[in-house]
């Protein structure tokens, strides 16, 4: 099973925010999840992206793969960098 990691919309029409979640890569973005990770809130002043780092780190352990722009919201956070030098 390939699991990727990538963002799951939720929220109402205009106000979407996102979960970051593990899931089968064969599944539909709302499908079902393996498990949740983090937050993403594109509207919301402050904190818009919260991640639990050990979830993140032990899924990507696994073999998971981060879509793009998970990439690049963890490299925002500067989360990315800690992940790559942990390896």
């Amino acid at each position: 099973m390939a699991v990727k990691i990538r963002l799951q919309r939720i929220g109402t029409k205009k106000r979407a925010f996102y979960r970051v979640v593990a899931i089968d890569s064969r599944r539909q973005r709302d499908g079902g999840v393996i498990e949740q990770i983090g937050i993403y809130q594109p509207i919301v002043s402050g904190e818009q992206f919260v991640v639990d780092e050990a979830k993140l780190a032990d899924w990507i352990k696994k073999g998971a793969q981060p879509v793009h722009t998970v990439i690049s919201l963890l490299r925002q956070k500067g989360i990315w960098n800690k992940l790559k030098a942990a390896k």
